[in-house]
C-alpha cells in the first residue's frame, strides 16, 4: 500500500515542454480516488490544493491523505499525511513533509529547500536527526513534480515508447531517479463515463513489493487538466487497481465522452 500512495500522489507527469504551458489547476482543486486491493475496497486516497503565503513567498499548498477503510484496515491501517508547498510563480518545492503511520511503520520528516546553497535541509522529528542533502534548480518533491509537470509538459511531439526522467528528493534515502514511458491513447470506462486517456508505464523497482519492473500503469486525462483517472499494479502477492472517485474545483472542464 505504502509504494502505490507514493505513486499515486506522484504522477500526473506527462512529457514534451510546452513553449506556453496551458494552467491545468487552481486553487481549491480536490481529487479523491478508491483503491481497491483485489476484491477489497482497501483505502480512499484524497488531494487538495490551496494558495499560502511561506516566508513570503506566494506558494500552492497540497494536502495529500491516504487511509485505509472498512475489512481491509483489520489487516493493515494505513494513514498517511503528504504536504507539499511550492512556488506559484516557478513551481520549485519549498517544503515537503511526510508523515505515515502503515500498520505500525511510522515516519515523520520535513524537507525545506533552500536554492541558494543548493542544499535541503530534512528533519527526521520521529529520531531527532537533521542533515543537508546536495540539490539542484530543478529538483522536485513527490507532490510539487505532479502539479509543476501537469502545466509545463505536452505531447504535441512526443512519441509512443519514449520517456521522461526527473530527479525527486522526498525521504531521507536521497535524490530519488524517476522515469516514465509514454504507451499512447486509450479510452476507458470511469464512473463519470468514458474518457480519452493518455497512457504511462512508470519503472519501478521490482522485489518485495511491484511483481516486475514494468508492473504499474497509469491513466491520465487527455484533457487541460491532465489529472490521474486509473491505476492499476501488479504487486508480489496479488494486485491493485486505483481509480478517480470523485473530484472539485478543476480549473478545465473535464472531458468525458458522450455515447
Amino acid at each position: 500500500m505504502k509504494k502505490i500512495l507514493i505513486i499515486l500522489f506522484a504522477l500526473y507527469a506527462l512529457p514534451g515542454i510546452s513553449q506556453e504551458p496551458v494552467p491545468a489547476y487552481k486553487p481549491g482543486e480536490w481529487l479523491k480516488f478508491r483503491i481497491h486491493y483485489g476484491f477489497l475496497n482497501a483505502s480512499y486516497a484524497t488531494l487538495h490544493l490551496t494558495s499560502e503565503t511561506l516566508n513570503n513567498v506566494p506558494v500552492y499548498h497540497v494536502v495529500g491523505e491516504g487511509k485505509t477503510t472498512g475489512f481491509a484496515s483489520i489487516f493493515f491501517k494505513v494513514d498517511d499525511t503528504y504536504e507539499s508547498y511550492f512556488g506559484r510563480k516557478d513551481g520549485k518545492p519549498r517544503r515537503f513533509v511526510r508523515k505515515i503511520d502503515e500498520g505500525g511503520y511510522t515516519k515523520d520528516i520535513e524537507i525545506d529547500f533552500d536554492y541558494e546553497k543548493k542544499k535541503a535541509i530534512l528533519k527526521d522529528n520521529k529520531n531527532g536527526t537533521q542533515k543537508d542533502i546536495p540539490v539542484h534548480n530543478d529538483i522536485q518533491d513527490l507532490i510539487s513534480a505532479s502539479y509543476f509537470l501537469r502545466s509545463a509538459y505536452d505531447l504535441d511531439h512526443f512519441k509512443e515508447g519514449e520517456s521522461i526522467d526527473l530527479d525527486l528528493l522526498f525521504d531521507d534515502d536521497g535524490v530519488f531517479q524517476f522515469k516514465l514511458k509514454y504507451l499512447g491513447k486509450e479510452i476507458i470506462r470511469t464512473k463519470f463515463g468514458k474518457v480519452e486517456c493518455l497512457k504511462f508505464r512508470p519503472l519501478v523497482q521490482s522485489g518485495r513489493v511491484f511483481k516486475e519492473k514494468e508492473s504499474l500503469t497509469l491513466w491520465v486525462s487527455n484533457d487541460l487538466n491532465k489529472i490521474p483517472i486509473r491505476i492499476k499494479a501488479d504487486l508480489a502477492v496479488g494486485s491493485l487497481k486505483a481509480d478517480l472517485d470523485g473530484y472539485n474545483g478543476l480549473r478545465n472542464q473535464f472531458k468525458i465522452i458522450m455515447d
